[in-house]
């Protein structure tokens, strides 16, 4: 059977529709990324829970989030960008409906769970689409600041949001999802059917995946309170090493790979998406951690907790627009590495400042990792995109998605276990200390990479 096809020109013909629907689909799903750290407090005095059961309610949303985006990307190719996005869209909003409703913690973690599927399809489609629409690279490097603007949006609106509602009901965190869900999907219906590539599912990568990732990140949280050495927490780090050894081997075998293993050929590829996860890990751990730091350390309210966040996340927004226009000045190779060290500026001031610092001081400490940040998000997704063909651009944002969110992942799991691990300021200075270091060594690799950008041009 021969599957409907939309030409280039057809798919490109509402570019502006495709930016917007873009845009609004990373907006929705980067809010809910943000939005409910401010409402875990309250969240714990109505259903009970400690620490673990906390940050399965960030966790469980960001790990099906990257653990389903490689799946995500090949649906997105072989279903069609449009569709894919319009079933993840109907599932977010449903989920989301389902959490506000829920009638305990068990319940809400479940429809985590279930909006970061959906959340999984949305993203690569949504960059897909973007794909699709824009065949000039200086266009499409434009388009995708733009993408980014919808999530830097989130990223400011979201603390102070969740602190306003929480104020009045947790729960409404999540119905203001249902209104941005559904005008998504008008816009979507502005858009043109989008080109379908016939493929069978790797079904074996994606299993794999799915266990390497989970029993990782479950280890990472449940060791700090049994111990890492405890025979439960070692049998789930060895499911994660085995289920990885045989994902790889499922790519490099398989006739239908789900990520085919070409794609990290070019050094360009694996390094950025390697600086993807610590930049994500540094970014999220920082939200997650401040987050308590305000509420627990200091009391403040979940109100007074978003508006500590303005700061960082409002110039986040505002600066967003200038980051087009200095990655087509300067190349996103010195962006990248510009971002890296103004985020290890960032936290490395956070770690040094005791423990009793003004709250004020603190926020304002808290700038340079949400600019640096935002800095480095759209030139990272614009180095691979343009490393790879157009027909393969749904399974190349599977990715590049894939790194970010395993690096939000991560970074929770592994933050929280040093809090729970260290103790509360211990743990979170260590936290910030490490990953501040770390993104100093990969700002070299960064820079190595001026050389292979020389050379394709």
């Amino acid at each position: 059977m021969t599957p409907s096809v939309a030409s280039p020109s057809t798919t490109a013909a509402r570019p502006r529709a495709s930016l917007a629907v873009a845009m609004l689909g990373f907006f929705v799903v980067a809010l809910d990324a943000q939005i409910v750290n401010v409402a875990l407090p309250a969240i714990r005095n109505d259903f009970g829970g400690g620490l673990a059961g906390l940050q399965w309610v960030v966790t469980g949303y960001t790990l099906m989030f990257s653990s389903l985006q490689l799946f995500a990307g090949t649906f997105s190719d072989r279903a069609g960008a449009r569709r894919a996005y319009g079933i993840g869209m109907i599932l977010f909003t449903a989920a989301s409906a389902a959490c506000a409703f829920s009638p305990g913690l068990a319940a809400l973690v479940a429809g985590r769970i279930l909006q970061g599927i959906g959340a999984a399809l949305i993203t690569p489609a949504s960059l897909a689409l973007i794909r699709e629409a824009y065949q000039d690279a200086v266009q499409r490097g434009r388009a995708i600041v733009y993408w980014g603007l919808g999530g830097s949006v989130a990223a400011a609106a979201g603390p102070v949001l969740g602190g306003v509602l929480t104020q009045i009901d947790w729960r409404l965190i999540f119905f203001v999802n249902l209104p941005v869900g559904a005008a998504a999907l008008f816009v979507l219906s502005r858009v043109a059917p989008s080109r379908r590539r016939p493929m069978p599912f790797d079904w074996l990568g994606q299993i794999t995946a799915v266990l390497a990732l989970a029993s990782l990140t479950y280890g990472i949280i449940e060791g700090a309170e049994v111990g890492y050495g405890s025979p439960e927490i070692l049998t789930l780090f060895a499911v994660s090493v085995t289920s990885t050894v045989a994902f790889v081997l499922a790519q490099a075998r398989g006739r239908h790979p789900m990520v085919p293993l070409d794609l990290f050929s070019s050094r360009t590829v694996s390094t950025t998406l390697a600086i993807a996860v610590v930049t994500m890990a540094a970014f999220y751990g920082v939200v997650f951690l401040q987050s308590l730091y305000f509420q627990q350390q200091r009391g403040a309210t979940p109100l007074e907790t978003g508006l500590l966040f303005l700061p960082m996340t409002a110039l986040v927004a505002l600066l967003n627009p200038l980051v087009a226009r200095l990655m087509a000045r300067f190349g996103p190779v010195a962006m990248i590495a510009a971002g890296q060290l103004v985020m290890a500026l960032g936290l490395a001031g956070l770690c040094l400042l005791p423990g009793d610092a003004p709250v004020l001081l603190v926020a304002f400490m808290m700038v340079p990792v949400g600019v640096g940040g935002s800095f480095t998000v759209p030139p990272i997704i614009a180095l691979v995109m343009d490393n790879v063909p157009a027909e393969r651009a749904g399974t190349a944002s599977g990715v590049v998605n894939t790194a970010r969110q395993v690096g939000g992942s991560l970074g929770v799991a592994i933050f929280g276990a040093a809090l729970a691990g260290q103790g509360f300021m211990e743990g979170l200075r260590a936290s910030l200390g490490w990953t501040a270091l770390i993104l100093v060594i990969l700002i070299f690799a960064s820079l190595s990479l001026r050389h292979d950008q020389r050379k394709a041009a």
